[in-house]
């Protein structure tokens, strides 16, 4: 019987992998008894491609000897190139602790004992599934950031990118740059909250947030006001409910325009005063406009924008977040054209 409690999670897709297809017909037979849609992969390598190729995929509940892509392998791939955070059971058997580990360190979430027994499967699906529904509030920060969006005529997923981008650099400038004493949930927070950086746009006139031209020096100075006006809001937000993820998101939307040489806007910031939010959604803000196309511009060739980047760096950009981005712009260009992919938003009128 169907739990009705999970119903609301029906558009959920479950990808099943396993070389051994008589334990593939079992987990599929009994997950789709759940209500779930179900694809099934015989080893790694087809189970990327399936993964890549669905976006609907938050659950993966995977084998781990497997050949041409073994599971291990696989787990590393989902984390690197989901964009939305993908639930990773483990199957292993009783003997293979060692594994077990090996997987969890790899970014697996929970493990499954062959031969998988109704009962526990359940368990071990809707306890995935709770996990995922924690992402209400990520999806509420989207859905007011898409007010912006749509009124600035983004697309491509940009808030989305954005806020991959941004923790790629929080993460890796908490294990590499140990002078911004950051914490995980610090980290969390800063991607967190990305895509209301430019909330302060819905104040802007449509008829200079949509000029396909060059803004004149009059009209510049009026978009430059969607910084202050979109940090107020949120502070004011902040102080009513005390919401500490708030005041970070109003300092990434106050500050992101500034420059680290002190030549930004709105207040001319500079260097470390700028807070590492900020910093750090600068740089993700300018990757994914330089290789974005827009209605007036070409989009950028990944190569041609970190030339831009490394020239801006100690100038525009925080140098240690561009030596981030460096370390780790095979990543960003994985999930860029990983975007490009799956780029299936609906043209705005």
């Amino acid at each position: 019987m169907i739990d009705k409690s999970m119903l609301q999670t029906r558009k959920l897709s479950i990808l099943i992998v396993d070389d051994d297809s008589a334990q593939l017909m079992l987990i599929r037979m009994l997950v789709e008894q759940q209500g779930y849609e179900v694809i099934t992969a015989c080893n790694g390598v087809e189970a990327l491609k399936l993964f890549r190729e669905n976006p609907d995929i938050r659950l993966v509940v995977t084998d781990l000897d497997m050949p041409f892509m073994d599971g291990f392998e696989l787990i590393r791939r989902v984390r690197q190139e989901q964009t939305k955070y993908t639930y990773i059971i483990v199957l292993t058997s009783h003997e293979a602790q060692h594994s077990v580990v090996a997987a969890l360190n790899d970014g697996a979430d929970d493990f499954l004992t062959k031969p998988a027994f109704n009962e526990e499967l359940q368990l071990r699906i809707k306890s995935g599934i709770r996990l995922l529904r924690l992402e209400s509030q990520d999806e509420l920060i989207l859905a007011m950031a898409r007010l912006s969006e749509y009124r600035s005529e983004e697309t491509g997923y940009h808030l989305e990118k954005v806020q991959r981008y941004a923790a790629l650099l929080g993460h890796d400038l908490l294990e590499n740059c140990k002078k911004f004493h950051l914490t995980p949930s610090f980290v969390e927070e800063i991607a967190q909250v990305t895509p209301l950086h430019d909330i302060g746009k819905v104040a802007i006139p449509d008829n200079i947030l949509h000029k396909p031209g060059k803004l004149t020096s009059e009209e510049f100075e009026i978009m430059k006001e969607h910084s202050v006006i979109g940090g107020r809001m949120l502070l004011d937000i902040f102080a009513k409910t005390g919401s500490h993820y708030l005041k970070t998101a109003s300092d990434i939307a106050m500050y992101h325009h500034e420059k680290f040489n002190g030549k930004g806007y709105p207040e001319g910031l500079k260097g470390d005063a700028i807070p590492l939010g900020a910093r750090i959604m600068a740089l993700a803000d300018i990757y994914d406009a330089m290789t974005s196309e827009r209605c007036y511009k070409e989009a950028f060739s990944h190569e041609k924008v970190k030339s831009i980047i490394t020239q801006e760096r100690g100038e525009h950009l925080d140098p240690d977040v561009v030596d981030s981005f460096l370390r780790q712009e095979s990543v960003w260009l994985t999930i860029k054209e990983r975007y490009q992919r799956i780029n299936v938003l609906p043209e705005k009128s």
